[in-house]
């Protein structure tokens, strides 16, 4: 494997991506509807992992087509990322019993997992990713102090782990305080006073 496509590599790619995804999809959201929306997957923090993935298999699906034609990578990142954001939708059901996205009303939609809009939204987001944002930062993870940036991979995993815990925690919590249920400990109180319904549907765009 690459030195640049190892697993090093990967996982800032998948942190870069995840925080840029939010970004991007919270300045979206904000232009179109004029609200803000938290559309992280976790309850703490900036993490949106969708984008984090999307960024992860673009890298390795395109990186050999980094020099192609726009024209080849617009195609490759509109399949790619179709069939992607459709099985992530599909796992997001089966296992949390929602999704977080809805394209049923979108102009040719499949299942309401996919739509042409946001797949040729995709290809085009493509090219930008692995022509031009891609290779600078690539450069700035290369630069990092290789011994300092495998202790800050630590402190993340850790921190990721226990915040997606966390966040089933508050999941699981805010079914129940639906279905009328008191909470049983400080810590269920917390949840229902943090990252309860209201605060999850914000994350979910009223999916949950």
């Amino acid at each position: 494997m690459k030195d640049n496509l190892k697993l090093y590599n990967l996982f800032y790619i998948f942190i870069i991506g995840s925080v840029a995804g939010w970004y991007i999809e919270g300045l979206w959201t904000f232009l179109k509807k004029g609200v803000i929306i938290n559309h992280s997957a976790v309850v703490i923090g900036p993490f949106n992992m969708i984008y984090g993935i999307c960024a992860i298999v673009l890298t390795i699906c395109l990186y050999k087509f980094k020099d192609k034609s726009s024209f080849k990578i617009f195609i490759l990142s509109f399949i790619i990322c179709s069939l992607l954001e459709y099985l992530m939708s599909y796992l997001m059901e089966i296992t949390f019993g929602f999704t977080a996205w809805n394209y049923s009303k979108k102009f040719l939609n499949i299942n309401g997992r996919i739509s042409l809009l946001y797949s040729i939204m995709w290809g085009f987001l493509g090219i930008l990713w692995i022509k031009y944002c891609y290779p600078k930062i690539d450069k700035l993870i290369n630069k990092m102090d290789r011994k300092v940036g495998q202790k800050f991979i630590v402190f993340l995993v850790i921190f990721l782990s226990l915040d997606g815990l966390f966040t089933i925690c508050a999941m699981n919590r805010a079914r129940d305080f639906d279905k009328g249920l008191k909470p049983q400990n400080k810590f269920e109180e917390y949840l229902d006073k943090t990252f309860n319904s209201e605060y999850l549907k914000n994350m979910f765009n009223n999916n949950w």
